[in-house]
């Protein structure tokens, strides 16, 4: 039997925090490969560190001549991403930064799995979503992530201009009968304009924008306070310490609350089942919860290189089934064609809709009206229902 009393933790980082930096401008780069051509093949790594940032990887367009003028345009994406995000320190500045393009054509020997309609690599994927939230996402990684959105919003807006881009927020959620009833802990350090500022003043500022996006009555008189409780932290983001793409894959997803198959997403194109297999789940898996046959549904799919068809579909109900679990792996397979180009027919995932996922979730966001999310959709549940025997 699972437990149903306990507390469980996440964090989130914003959309300044280093490594989401570069999560954004590799993010970035794929959207303006799949503007030029859908079937674009793209996979890029960004590196920043002080008034630098460097961009390298694999990029494929079917007309040569056009990715040589796409490889002139990546400087301006890289500074179009900072100056969005809001950086203008001394140390790492939009306009002031040096930016480095190690941008070279994709493997032939990639490509040719790729091209016969395979997997883009090896691996395994998992999905999963859970009744505790209205997005069918765990609280604490959902509402780590508000309220980092939340404040955000608040700066980009100019209600809260002390702030700066660069911030962690994590939540300790307790858990009563299996639900969330109250935040035991909650910890924000965020970067901020003045080095007098002190922990007092900067939760003066947050607090009112906490409490907005936190369900009531979550908020007590026993929860813990941590609020920038190292002190001053004024130098931030890539200046602060450097930032790489991919190394938040647990905040990208569901914040240690379900399984994770080690691979990142920012940069990769959705021939890579990295990213597109694991879209695929928690569609599946968020399917599952929403048509009633679960409380709670985590889903893992696995692939090999140049191979098209998944080599194995695994579910578990984690005892909350209504359905046998053999019965939903099946249905799984008759409502979805989960081979890669299955996969990006069905999700719709040639589109530059990437770069709005790289901070704040992949998961757990509503459907856009130009695809973006399309993965959030719960428009299965009849289809499943009707395929389960």
């Amino acid at each position: 039997m699972p437990r149903m009393n306990y507390v469980f933790t996440s964090e989130s980082v914003s959309e300044g925090h280093p490594d989401k930096v570069c999560d954004r401008i590799s993010d970035a780069v794929l959207d303006a490969f799949l503007t030029e051509e859908p079937h674009a093949r793209v996979a890029c790594e960004t590196f920043a560190t002080t008034n630098r940032v460097v961009v390298g990887g694999e990029v494929g367009l079917s007309d040569q001549a056009k990715l040589s003028e796409y490889m002139g345009k990546i400087d301006g994406i890289v500074r179009s991403c900072v100056k969005d995000i809001g950086y203008e320190q001394e140390e790492f500045h939009w306009d002031t930064l040096q930016v480095s393009n190690y941008l070279h054509k994709q493997s032939a020997h990639i490509a040719q799995g790729v091209d016969r309609d395979g997997a883009g690599d090896q691996g395994i994927m998992f999905g999963y979503a859970v009744n505790e939230t209205p997005e069918l996402m765990p609280a604490p990684i959902h509402y780590a992530h508000a309220i980092l959105h939340r404040l955000a919003e608040a700066r980009k807006a100019g209600l809260a201009p002390e702030l700066r881009p660069d911030a962690k927020s994590q939540l300790s959620l307790r858990y009563e009968n299996g639900k969330p009833v109250e935040v035991t802990s909650l910890v924000l350090s965020t970067q901020h304009a003045h080095a007098h500022q002190t922990s007092d003043h900067i939760r003066a500022i947050v607090e009112p924008f906490i409490r907005e996006v936190l369900p009531s009555g979550w908020l007590t008189e026993k929860t813990e306070w941590w609020v920038n409780p190292t002190g001053t932290f004024v130098i931030g983001g890539p200046d602060g310490d450097a930032g790489l793409t991919g190394r938040k894959i647990i905040v990208d997803t569901y914040g240690g609350a379900a399984p994770h198959g080690g691979g990142a997403f920012s940069g990769k194109d959705p021939t890579k089942v990295d990213r597109s297999a694991a879209y695929a789940a928690r569609y599946l898996a968020k399917n599952v919860v929403s048509s009633g046959m679960a409380e709670r549904c985590t889903i893992q799919l696995s692939y090999a290189i140049g191979v098209a068809k998944p080599l194995s579909i695994y579910v578990d109900t984690h005892g909350t089934g209504q359905v046998d679990e053999e019965a939903i792996e099946r249905a799984l397979a008759e409502v979805m064609d989960l081979t890669p180009r299955g996969i990006r027919l069905h999700l719709d995932l040639n589109r530059p809709i990437y770069a709005r996922t790289s901070a704040y979730g992949h998961f757990g966001r509503h459907p856009d009206n130009d695809g973006g999310f399309s993965w959030e959709r719960t428009d299965l549940t009849e289809q499943l229902k009707k395929a389960v025997r």
